[in-house]
């Protein structure tokens, strides 16, 4: 296949030269009195009266920050599938459809030819700045491989279609990307999870893979299927994909699959490199090493607010953007799109690392935390907790979920109950109860030491037990998503469960499938 890493290079080059010089806050100002002035003529910018002169505070003080059930009720839901003129200009072509991780509740988020332009324009940057970390790169000498979901769209109207997000990329794929992707369309279209990783897995044998993309979790599947195609008794990638220099992934945090990918990716140079996307825009990367926070995309028409988690919901929260937001403090995101969200809360919630340019660390979900008895744990406590209990008995996990115990009757006390897969030992073999116990223990002396809420709850056992641990089979996170119909793609194992007929759900399938005979 002919190289074509020089004409990214070209770009590559003016791109950096226009970063290094980017004024943060000039950027955001301009992106959004651009999405104000496109929007003015929309129902809803007649209805909060837009005006081209606005100021940041102007539109604060017109606009009320809002969560997608919001904008449903009072803008999409009668006029939905064909949204025209109502909260961005012309008609939305295409929604994503994202299934609630903690809720399971459908969502239909508009994504409109604009903010298609500007994802792609986010895959661009990824690979510009992974050229700027390895200069020798040649990324598009081989061909870059995305385990998304389904590519088949639904068509919900006339010149309106909905699906994954994955989905939407490839049915739009300009002809020159498409020569550098793969899947092929004759596979990328498989609805079947499983037939589609053995597909995917023995055509991938044949092409020059450089890079992959894809939610940690599958990946780890996927690489464990490609193993047993290749006949790779290390399972490591290199053996199989020599060429393959940037492994990109997000979705899910990354730090208790780090270790079990290092392994993976031993001898073959690849490179690991977090994204932000989201159904709602592409929001962020990582320009430099792991850990050092993801770089918002300030200029692809995305304007981004900050709200102190302890504010949501009060009548004047104590709004920030990258002019004022504090390195350090828990925020919930919100942002102001060219798809026509306006003030639109994500649902994750970050920390700012750095503010010039902006970096974020991704800590969780505003519904995504342990507190039945107040104890306040965060996602990114719980993702760090169980990763350094792996480490501490030299286990990998690829895959949990937490929830709460709660007392079955008076005198007893509450506590949390992690259900893990542990990746596979030697010999095929399982943690014995020993090392399950060490894990536990780890666990808790790590939430202890990460939460002060959690250490005094924990105090001589005053309000919480112990962190529980029970064991989920290989392959059992897996086969509960299948049951549920999120099997593969973009569908995520929820981390924190609160819903508590979904969490007693999940321990009676960890149970079942524990005691149920596999080949």
């Amino acid at each position: 296949m002919h190289d074509a890493t020089w004409l990214l290079r070209l770009y590559a080059r003016g791109r950096l030269r226009r970063l290094a010089h980017m004024d943060p806050q000039q950027a955001q100002r301009r992106t959004l009195s651009s999405l104000i002035r496109r929007a003015r003529g929309t129902e809803f910018g007649r209805d909060h009266g837009f005006s081209a002169d606005w100021s940041l505070d102007d539109y604060r003080s017109r606009v009320p920050l809002r969560d997608y059930d919001a904008f449903w009720e009072a803008y999409w839901r009668d006029p939905f599938p064909r949204l025209t003129d109502c909260t961005w200009p012309g008609t939305v072509p295409w929604f994503a459809v994202s299934s609630g991780t903690t809720t399971g509740t459908t969502k239909y988020i508009p994504v409109s030819r604009e903010m298609r332009r500007s994802n792609v324009r986010a895959g661009a940057e990824l690979m510009i700045h992974h050229l700027a970390n390895r200069p020798e790169s040649r990324l598009l000498g081989g061909r870059v491989f995305m385990l998304g979901g389904s590519t088949g769209l639904v068509r919900q109207a006339p010149g309106v279609s909905s699906g994954d997000l994955s989905g939407i990329a490839a049915a739009e794929m300009p002809g020159w990307a498409r020569l550098r992707y793969f899947p092929p369309r004759e596979l990328e279209t498989i609805a079947d999870w499983e037939e589609k990783i053995d597909r995917f897995a023995a055509r991938s044998l044949d092409e020059e893979i450089s890079a992959v993309a894809g939610t940690p979790s599958w990946l780890l599947i996927f690489f464990e299927r490609l193993a047993e195609v290749a006949g790779s008794g290390s399972g490591r990638v290199a053996e199989i994909w020599p060429r393959l220099e940037m492994l990109s992934h997000g979705g899910v945090a990354w730090a208790p699959y780090r270790d079990r990918f290092a392994a993976l990716l031993e001898g073959s140079g690849a490179e690991t490199r977090e994204v932000y996307p989201a159904s709602e825009g592409f929001f962020g990367l990582a320009d430099r090493g792991d850990g050092e926070g993801l770089r918002l995309l300030l200029d692809t028409g995305i304007f981004y607010e900050f709200i102190p988690l302890d504010e949501l919901g009060s009548a004047e929260p104590d709004c920030r953007w990258v002019g004022d937001a504090e390195p350090g403090v828990n925020y919930a995101l919100a942002v102001t799109t060219c798809a026509g969200l306006w003030r639109y809360l994500v649902g994750d919630t970050v920390t700012l690392v750095e503010r010039d340019p902006p970096r974020v660390l991704v800590t969780g979900r505003t519904s995504y935390m342990l507190s039945a008895f107040g104890e306040h744990v965060i996602g990114a406590e719980v993702e760090r907790a169980v990763a350094e209990a792996a480490r501490a008995v030299g286990a990998t996990v690829t895959d949990f979920s937490a929830g709460s115990l709660f007392p079955e009757e008076a005198g007893r006390r509450g506590g949390h109950l992690y259900i893990v897969e542990f990746g596979a030992e030697p010999g095929g073999s399982g943690p014995d109860a020993g090392r399950q116990a060490r894990f536990a223990e780890a666990l808790d002396a790590a939430l202890c030491r990460l939460n002060d809420d959690y250490d005094a709850h924990r105090a001589g056992g005053y309000g919480l037990d112990a962190a529980r641990v029970s064991l989920m089979p290989p392959g059992g996170f897996a086969a509960w998503m299948k049951s549920r119909g999120k099997l593969g793609g973009q569908n995520k194992v929820p981390r924190i469960v609160n819903d508590r007929d979904l969490f007693a759900a999940l321990q009676a399938f960890a149970d079942a499938y524990g005691e149920a005979p596999r080949n």
